[in-house]
């Protein structure tokens, strides 16, 4: 909605533009009217848009062409006022006005026109028969009034018609020639009827009706009005209502009817309600709205906008098969401008034998533009229509933006769910293969994959210590002059070398030193294609030797040579590292069978945490004195304390000893 409106009058001398402009203002005709008025402006709250007005007056007499020229670029609506009881003035609208305004005024961005037809009190007849031709002439013109300043006839409505051209223009929805509404209207309420269709039956039933009614003009319809709205389109369309619900022809015919009765507003409410602008489309604010994301922190999806994005799933899965064949993707996406989705999220995401996108691949898919390119995720989120079906301010309320990751390190937790890993290996070391391999995909199908179709991520979830966290793998390419800032963030690396090439595991040997060493990012080396005779690499040590010395878990031996679905426990293992940096994991099943994991379980229990915490509240806060120090009843009480915590700590090792 604009800010505010700048109505001009033109007109031929003493037709009566000034007294126009007084008379509103003072309600009554002016004694005395000097040659030209000054600017008024009429607040807000007067007007019925509630929207701040200003009306300027133009003096031939005391204005140059300049002047005049000014005006109507700054103008956005442009009142060309005539005389009823004088043909001249007429004449001139066409011979004279509105040839300058279009000479004055940018041909891409029309100035609606309005003609005032004054002093209607000094004639008995209407000067319409004469207006009409020219209003069919010129589609700029949005209305004429005819009105009289002496006995105030029509003076608010004038202002009220010149406010409307500016707020709810016909031009970007209607056209007057072919008595129908305009491609870019249509496809934006076109869409709006998608986004509406909860249920994706093609119809709005009266539930849909009621939220979509409710969402634009915050009040619903009751019953009988609802009925006596689908009647209408039913004694107009014969296919407008089916299965008493509103069909995508009955809700654009109701458009149509609106502005054809001069009932802009409802069409442009909608309109604006859904995130458009005076050009029918969407508005910048809407698909990007303000979102602040400090240094070192994370963007993800929150329950609400999964909640969202599984409703939006459900809609368009019809078959029921958990996976989007590409007829019901393309139908997803059809309230999308561009198909934002191409042939690589197949090889980034999890699919179906038939290579379609799983539920857990589309949750995947979000998951992934999140984390990389959160505005591009509020973008499709707006095409979506989230703010509007989530009832949320925008679509900034379904993005979680995490906590410093230094913050984690310092309190030895993370509340994170993505985790993201850089794969760092020479060429032909098995990186790609090893990303594959996370979506399920053995050596067989990772052949059927065309080069132009290949991603360099991949994403699925994992579970650590029954936890379920997203894990992304990226690709990173081996310039090992040249990595980007990009491609050392990461919450863990994966170092990939070819265990049957000698000089495979030398790359990931200089890239650990030269970039990781000294980091407090965890790294894991990763033997590839284990299915081969292995070789001694041609490097200072072995790559067991190398990793004892760096205090890194020992090589991980992997290979996606299987007949099977390659097993996924690495990937578990990199996600607790990820996870725990802080923590040397000695285990590296993650089996949560193993005495580790069951005791891992158990630190990480809400049980042991709080009374941890209380733990620490009566020791650590109690002010110990000197005379305390000094004291045996202290020392004989830290010491039974002592040993209490000792007995317990066997005790539960000998029950988890058992357990397993």
């Amino acid at each position: 909605m604009r800010k505010d409106v700048r109505i001009l009058l033109v007109g031929e001398p003493k037709v009566g533009k000034t007294s126009l402009i007084m008379s509103l203002v003072s309600e009554e005709f002016p004694d005395v009217v000097p040659y030209r008025a000054e600017e008024i402006t009429i607040p807000a709250d007067v007007t019925p848009e509630r929207v701040p007005t200003h009306i300027v007056d133009y003096s031939e007499a005391e204005q140059t062409d300049e002047q005049l020229f000014q005006e109507i670029s700054k103008a956005n609506v442009i009142c060309i006022v005539y005389a009823v009881n004088n043909k001249k003035s007429i004449e001139k609208v066409t011979s004279h006005w509105i040839p300058l305004i279009t000479e004055n005024t940018d041909k891409d961005s029309r100035v609606p026109l309005i003609l005032v037809g004054n002093k209607s009190d000094l004639v008995e007849h209407s000067s319409m028969e004469t207006i009409l031709p020219i209003m069919n002439q010129y589609s700029e013109i949005e209305t004429c009034v005819e009105c009289s300043a002496k006995n105030l006839k029509n003076i608010s409505e004038l202002f009220y018609y010149a406010q409307k051209a500016v707020l709810h223009p016909t031009g970007p929805l209607y056209c007057p020639e072919k008595k129908d509404m305009k491609p870019l209207c249509v496809k934006a309420l076109t869409r709006i009827f998608k986004v509406s269709d909860l249920d994706n039956d093609g119809n709005l039933n009266d539930n849909e009706l009621n939220f979509f009614q409710r969402t634009c003009f915050n009040t619903p319809l009751e019953p009988q009005a609802l009925e006596d709205v689908k009647n209408v389109v039913r004694k107009n369309l014969i296919d407008g209502v089916c299965d008493n619900g509103l069909t995508l022809k009955g809700f654009l015919f109701l458009h149509t009817l609106f502005i054809q009765r001069g009932r802009h507003e409802t069409t442009w409410t909608v309109l604006r309600r859904f995130g458009y602008d005076d050009d029918l489309e969407l508005n910048q604010d809407y698909l990007f709205p303000p979102l602040k994301i400090p240094p070192d922190c994370t963007t993800e999806l929150n329950h609400n906008a999964y909640l969202f994005l599984q409703s939006v799933f459900d809609k368009h899965d019809k078959d029921r098969d958990c996976a989007l064949s590409p007829e019901e993707l393309k139908d997803l996406f059809d309230v999308f401008p561009y198909m934002p989705w191409g042939p690589d999220v197949n090889n980034t995401v999890c699919t179906n034998d038939q290579g379609w996108i799983t539920y857990q691949g589309y949750l995947s898919q979000w998951t992934l533009t999140t984390y990389l390119d959160v505005q591009r995720c509020l973008e499709y989120l707006g095409y979506l229509g989230y703010s509007i079906i989530a009832e949320q301010e925008s679509q900034a309320a379904g993005i979680t933006v995490t906590r410093d990751k230094k913050i984690d390190l310092q309190k030895k937790q993370t509340q994170r769910s993505v985790f993201r890993c850089n794969v760092f290996g020479d060429i032909g070391s098995g990186k790609s293969g090893f990303l594959q391999a996370f979506l399920g995909r053995n050596l067989v199908l990772q052949k059927t994959i065309k080069e132009e179709h290949r991603s360099y991520y991949a994403i699925n979830t994992t579970y650590v210590y029954g936890q379920e966290k997203y894990l992304l793998l990226h690709e990173v390419f081996p310039d090992f002059d040249y990595l980007s800032d990009a491609d050392l963030a990461c919450d863990i690396v994966c170092l990939v070398y070819d265990v049957s090439n000698p000089y495979s595991f030398e790359y990931c040997a200089k890239v650990f030193k030269q970039y990781f060493m000294d980091s407090k990012t965890p790294c894991m080396m990763i033997a590839a294609k284990s299915d081969l005779p292995e070789v001694k690499q041609m490097y200072g040590c072995s790559p067991l030797e190398f990793c004892r010395r760096h205090k890194m878990p020992p090589p991980q031996s992997f290979t996606c040579n299987a007949a099977a679905a390659p097993n996924k426990d690495i990937y578990t293992k990199l996600t607790t590292m990820a996870m725990y940096p802080h923590a040397r994991l000695r285990c590296m099943c993650t089996c949560n069978r193993c005495t580790f994991c069951l005791c891992q379980n158990f630190l990480n229990s809400e049980l042991l945490q709080t009374v941890r915490a209380k733990l620490y509240a009566v020791v650590l806060r109690r002010h110990v004195s000197q005379a305390d120090l000094k004291s045996s009843t202290f020392w004989l009480r830290a010491s039974v304390g002592a040993t209490v915590f000792a007995v317990l700590g066997f005790a539960m090792y000998r029950v988890l000893l058992k357990t397993r």
